[in-house]
């Protein structure tokens, strides 16, 4: 086992849970704690928000991301940005390549016009967020952009956006490192209209070490 394996070896975790498939999730990541989230059966999609532990207004800007590190795509050494420039977290590892923040959550206002309105009453990822956001005072209007991680959503020549099957595979992870007390609001996506979750969605598991 290397140094780093032996590090975050999931028997040391001080966090160790399971989002079941649909469900979500609300810590605190210390400043310079390590955060991990593993794909435990693959092509699940992982809608994930981050916040200033301090100050829930100073958000996960997808915007302010994707434009200073000059990719569409977040991987390993992706700095997620918020709305003021501060440097949130940072992707230290990743086994499964490249991960979306351009798709947005699925909401039941959006899976009415893309699927129809036999779709109208199915649970969704922008209603996972608001109830587990609530307890740390995350209303509607401090929604933004999330990350999707492990969704594929290819970005097309013109500009355009698909949903596609995903890249990622049982036991795949993505590991972040915090650069401030955090924040993370998670829903673990119910989407069964779209490939995303491989039309079956699954549980994620949830792993941290404070100690740097």
């Amino acid at each position: 086992m290397t140094a780093t394996e032996l590090a975050f070896d999931p028997a040391t975790a001080v966090l160790d849970t399971v989002v079941e498939a649909g469900d979500g999730f609300l810590g605190t990541i210390p400043a310079g704690g390590t955060f991990r989230i593993v794909d435990l059966h693959g092509n699940q999609a992982v809608d994930t928000l981050f916040y200033d532990a301090a100050d829930v207004d100073n958000r996960y800007s997808a915007f302010d991301t994707v434009r200073e590190q000059g990719a569409v795509y977040l991987t390993t050494g992706s700095r997620l940005l918020s709305v003021r420039l501060d440097v949130l977290a940072t992707i230290t590892d990743d086994t499964c390549g490249r991960h979306d923040t351009l798709g947005g959550a699925c909401a039941q206002e959006s899976n009415v016009v893309r699927y129809g309105e036999h779709t109208r009453h199915q649970h969704a990822c922008r209603e996972t967020f608001l109830r587990h956001g609530a307890a740390a005072g995350i209303d509607a209007q401090r929604l933004g952009h999330n990350i999707n991680f492990f969704m594929n959503v290819p970005v097309t020549a013109d500009g355009g956006l698909t949903f596609a099957d995903g890249v990622s595979a049982p036991g795949k992870h993505v590991q972040v490192r915090a650069e401030r007390d955090l924040l993370v609001l998670i829903s673990n996506c119910p989407q069964v209209n779209n490939p995303c979750n491989g039309w079956d969605p699954t549980p994620v598991r949830l792993l941290g070490w404070w100690s740097p």
